[in-house]
């Protein structure tokens, strides 16, 4: 279980650097410069996501058996590893509007709509299945996430002046591999 939660911390923490929902993010605190209650919206948005995205993971990999789920885990990692090669870019159109729910109803319906598909909630539930647990690698996955958007909430623009976000995508490309690597490695 600790196991499940630390790599699952670990993961979505390097995968959300630059990935749409953390733009997402800067534009919410930029905007509504409102830290808390756009915290808040994360974290429920986020613990929703992937609470669903983890219930499916472990579905599939309670039925599937054998060298199957192994294969699915360790392409699903590579697929994720070549995904966060890219970064993202937020739509014009993505950008949150006048909130009529708040700063936090803002939040956590743009954050969650935003989320859907996203690498991080594929690895979420990929995660679940891997690991044939769904709590620690939801804790796991919602921590990272906070942690990866935390500081963005807080400091904004500053945060882009302090860390090169090409270095830290890519230490989330080789942290994928190497799952997927470790995914194929013999469990004995």
């Amino acid at each position: 279980m600790i196991e499940a939660l630390a790599v699952s911390f670990g993961l979505v923490a390097l995968a959300e650097i630059g990935d749409k929902t953390q733009l997402l993010t800067l534009v919410l605190a930029t905007r509504f410069r409102r830290p808390w209650p756009i915290l808040a919206g994360i974290v429920v948005a986020t613990l929703l996501n992937h609470l669903i995205a983890a219930g499916i993971g472990f579905f599939v990999g309670e039925k599937l058996e054998g060298p199957w789920l192994k294969w699915v885990i360790a392409a699903s990692f590579f697929a994720i590893a070549i995904w966060a090669m890219f970064p993202d870019r937020l739509d014009e159109d993505e950008r949150p509007q006048q909130p009529r729910l708040g700063v936090f109803g803002a939040t956590a319906i743009a954050f969650f709509l935003v989320e859907i598909g996203d690498r991080t909630q594929i690895a979420t539930a990929v995660l679940a299945a891997q690991f044939a647990t769904w709590l620690p690698v939801v804790a796991g996955t919602t921590l990272g996430m906070v942690a990866a958007n935390l500081p963005v909430v807080f400091l904004g623009g500053q945060l882009t002046r302090w860390i090169a976000i090409k270095w830290l995508r890519w230490g989330a490309v080789l942290l994928s591999a190497a799952l997927g690597i470790a995914a194929l490695l013999p469990t004995h």
